[in-house]
């Protein structure tokens, strides 16, 4: 059995205290501590206007990246919020993520949803 080394967090209710303590700091941590290898969050339904609107939760969006942590957000979602260019502003890569989420759980990739 192969050891996996990539980890996907599907990141999908809006309240700042799960993101905070559970989303970022489980996600940054695993790259600071060499944990896992990649680390890609997935942002999809009501965390996309929290990221908007939340200015602690863009730093934790910034410092997350700048550790070198793929944030993308569900277009679908973000179309529909109406938050679309304000992800991308933030850096967040804005794409539709269905059959992303599909091929991770078809692979049995690593994944903890929220």
């Amino acid at each position: 059995m192969t050891k996996k080394t990539g980890l996907y967090i599907l990141w999908t209710n809006d309240n700042p205290v799960s993101a905070e303590k559970m989303v970022f700091m489980y996600a940054i941590n695993s790259i600071i501590e060499g944990w896992w290898k990649i680390v890609t969050i997935i942002v999809w339904g009501a965390a996309a206007p929290l990221v908007c609107d939340n200015k602690a939760i863009q730093r934790k969006v910034r410092e997350a990246r700048e550790k070198g942590i793929h944030i993308i957000a569900c277009k679908a979602c973000a179309d529909q919020l109406g938050v679309t260019k304000r992800l991308e502003k933030l850096g967040i890569d804005v794409e539709y993520t269905g059959e992303l989420l599909t091929n991770i759980l078809k692979t049995d990739e690593a994944l903890i949803t929220l």
